[in-house]
């Protein structure tokens, strides 16, 4: 009788190991989800409050805090689904992460004025800690990681 509950945990773990791209769910892919999770969230609560409170004062900074926040939540649920599919969408995302903070810290660096308002990326991610600058490359490194190992099964 008891037997149902642990066939389908064995169902569940046959599937994982079926699934090359299960890696995306151990420690470190749980850990990285995790923060961007927090990230999501916190990028679209701060950008949401900017750019319907402050638009006029700041358009572009707000925009991109925006377009931050949507590439957050693109890679979290990427993350969190981790199949075949969304860890391509997922590699796409964390790229464009880190042309973003690149891109955007160093305008922030060399044109201050360009950003009256600070962004997640402004000056590299300096209001998180540099967090945002990190987070890509460790993104990026798990991300391959997964996929060549998925490859090779």
């Amino acid at each position: 009788m008891g037997g149902g509950a642990g066939a389908g945990a064995q169902d569940s773990n046959a599937k994982a190991a079926q699934n090359p791209y299960s890696a995306m769910h151990s420690g470190p892919g749980r850990v990285l989800t995790a923060v961007y999770g927090i990230f999501a969230l916190s990028a679209t609560a701060r950008a949401g409050y900017q750019f319907y409170r402050d638009f006029e004062h700041a358009p572009l900074a707000y925009s991109l805090s925006l377009f931050a926040a949507v590439v957050y939540v693109v890679a979290t649920v990427c993350l969190v689904i981790g199949n075949r599919v969304t860890h391509h969408i997922a590699v796409v995302a964390v790229s464009v992460e880190l042309v973003g903070v690149l891109s955007v810290g160093l305008l922030t660096v060399l044109d201050p004025e360009l950003f009256p308002a600070a962004t997640v990326w402004s000056t590299f991610g300096i209001g998180y800690g540099f967090v945002p600058l990190v987070l890509p490359f460790v993104g990026l490194f798990w991300l391959l990681r997964v996929g060549r190992r998925a490859r090779a099964a």
